[in-house]
């Protein structure tokens, strides 16, 4: 069963009354192409309506959509031979996090991203895309490999947060994801963050500090989920809603307050409607962040990285006598 998700029922209803109209038509001699015709007018302005004005708890439930395109699905569509590695050579491999080599339109890049299931099985082989510390110790591997072998590197970000349990705390789950900060923003190689789903505190942060960020228009991004803060905030994680409106942690917003470069446009109704053209809609925009960055040295990249960040939270505030 494909998941419906409640704001979007109507127009799921309509389409299948017009597919059942379809069916009739072809099945008898009853001609009802006037009437399709006219519902599916109703449907193109229906699904306008919806997704043009979709509320910060509507994207935060596409981020969430069991169908959403993962990291593996864009690495088959962006990169071609693209060689996965595993392991961090310290503790194991952690299947949460995807590692390797590949070529972007020809250019050698390394690609780090985090990986969830589309099943249940799936989910928890990849611990449902929570990365463990050997997770981040196999990310930073591959970047010092691609500072060491100057190749830009492109993270795909994709998590409800680092795993929190007590088994990662004992590996060093805190230190893990700081050391990554602190290498990440010292690396001589262009770094590309794309988050393509939930973009979940530190263990987003982990693969997330880059020289340029961009966001699918209907990821988030935040320091903690809608029903954390709900629950912090009110006591109730019911109020999630109100708290992701509250948190700011949609694209959009993100790129008004300058976390964020860019927003990468969504077919109607989420990546998962048409993954072909969401992973073209990446291809441009990555291509031109990798060309942009490709003209600065290594003392330029890390001057520019550290004046991006530098401008992050600040606050203009205006004082009445």
């Amino acid at each position: 069963m494909k998941q419906v998700l409640e704001f979007e029922k109507p127009v799921v209803e309509l389409r299948e009354k017009i597919e059942e109209l379809k069916r009739i038509t072809k099945d008898s001699e009853i001609d009802l192409s006037e009437e399709i015709e006219k519902m599916e007018a109703r449907l193109a302005k229906l699904e306008n309506d919806i997704y043009g004005k979709l509320k910060p708890w509507d994207r935060v439930q596409i981020a969430r959509h069991t169908d959403r395109p993962t990291c593996l699905d864009y690495v088959s569509q962006l990169f071609t031979d693209f060689i996965e590695f595993h392991g961090d050579r310290y503790f194991g491999d952690d299947e949460a996090v995807v590692a390797g080599i590949a070529k972007f339109e020809g250019q050698p890049v390394t690609v780090i991203g985090q990986q969830r299931g589309k099943n249940t099985k799936e989910n928890i082989d990849r611990n449902f895309g929570m990365p463990h510390p050997e997770g981040y110790r196999k990310a930073l591997r591959h970047m010092k490999q691609a500072e060491k072998f100057n190749r830009p590197v492109i993270t795909f970000i994709d998590t409800k947060g680092a795993y929190p349990g007590k088994a990662a705390e004992e590996r060093g789950q805190s230190e893990a994801i700081a050391r990554n900060l602190m290498e990440m923003a010292g690396l001589q190689v262009p770094v590309v963050c794309i988050v393509i789903g939930e973009g979940g505190s530190g263990g987003a942060l982990g693969i997330g500090v880059g020289d340029h960020i961009h966001m699918l228009e209907n990821s988030t991004y935040s320091v903690i989920s809608p029903e954390g803060a709900a629950a912090l905030l009110w006591k109730d994680a019911k109020q999630a809603e109100r708290a992701a409106r509250s948190l700011k942690i949609t694209a959009p917003d993100l790129k008004d307050l300058g976390v964020i470069d860019e927003v990468i446009e969504e077919p109607l109704g989420g990546a998962h409607r048409n993954i072909e053209l969401q992973a073209e809609n990446i291809r441009k925009v990555l291509s031109n962040s990798l060309e942009e960055l490709a003209a600065l040295d290594s003392a330029g990249l890390l001057e520019q990285r550290w004046i991006k960040y530098k401008k992050i939270g600040e606050v203009n505030e205006s004082v009445k006598a």
